[in-house]
């Protein structure tokens, strides 16, 4: 019977160490609305059931719940993490397509932080200008209320 077919009794699946939703929520470290999340959107296939139809996850889920919460971590988007996920699956993957997926979200990071640092720039230039006194006149609010 293969995982997607499997259903077991609640006792059952617990005896062959599956773990029930909050168990594999623990183990994992993500929270179980997540675990929920990634199932519905199919990160997460092929979750066995209990005949109650209670989740229950192997050890394999676990593993694969804690490399999408790592991802998450290092900030990749639903879809890279999707393919990602694909490409670990992948035993036969080449590396040169993990690593274009890697490449492409660190070229975005560095945009953002490009994006932050303009705004930390001119945040610091704004408030540096500020007399920050009793004076009602402002430079950060007449930057903020000038035309965009």
């Amino acid at each position: 019977m293969g995982k997607s077919e499997s259903v077991f009794e609640h006792a059952d699946a617990l005896e062959r160490g599956l773990l029930d939703i909050g168990r594999a929520s623990t183990a994992s470290g993500v929270s179980i609305k997540m675990i929920r999340h990634y199932e519905a959107i199919g990160l997460l296939t092929n979750v066995a059931r209990t005949h109650a139809n209670y989740r229950v996850y192997s050890d394999t889920d676990v593993h694969t719940l804690r490399f999408i919460k790592r991802a998450r971590t290092l900030g990749f988007s639903m879809h890279d993490i999707r393919d990602l996920l694909a490409l670990w699956q992948n035993k036969s993957r080449p590396s040169a397509s993990v690593k274009k997926v890697a490449a492409g979200h660190m070229d975005e990071l560095k945009k953002k932080i490009a994006g932050m640092q303009s705004m930390l720039t001119t945040l610091q230039h704004l408030t540096h200008n500020c007399h920050g006194d009793q004076r009602p006149d402002c430079p950060i609010l007449d930057d903020l209320g000038g035309p965009a």
